[in-house]
């Protein structure tokens, strides 16, 4: 499924093959690339190997540029775990997240909740996409 967005010159889409080094590039160039672990290539390998969807929004021009990745964890049929939100900072403000967000909703169905962790700079953004905050979510964090 390929959703083109005329006004934003994207065009966002599943891209389960998503090149490791994309991914990576992505991540730092966003605000997550502090806070996940992309020297470590063979584990970002692993979690695009195990996400049940990579969607990435590229130009939608000769380049193909990968400007933002999401990544999500689902079944398909009652919720889904938005991993990383990552829009390339030159792309930001540019509706590269808001389109993730659309193409995954539409790609999830309306059946599905989605959820996600928001770091503190992001929470606005989540807000103005029309997203609940959930005062009883819990988490375990991981230990490295």
């Amino acid at each position: 499924m390929n959703i083109r967005l005329e006004t934003a010159g994207l065009l966002c889409t599943p891209e389960p093959g998503l090149d490791v080094l994309e991914f990576r590039r992505v991540l730092i160039e966003s605000s997550l690339g502090a806070i996940r672990p992309v020297d470590d290539l063979e584990r970002l390998q692993h979690m695009l190997a195990a996400a049940d969807v990579v969607m990435t929004a590229r130009r939608d021009d000769a380049s193909r540029e990968v400007l933002g990745v999401a990544r999500c964890i689902t079944d398909f049929s009652w919720c889904a775990y938005l991993s990383d939100l990552a829009v390339s900072r030159s792309a930001q403000g540019l509706g590269v997240g808001r389109a993730l967000l659309e193409a995954l909703r539409r790609h999830l169905g309306p059946q599905v909740t989605l959820a996600l962790q928001s770091v503190p700079a992001a929470v606005g953004f989540y807000e103005r996409a029309g997203m609940a905050r959930m005062a009883d979510a819990f988490c375990q964090r991981r230990e490295h």
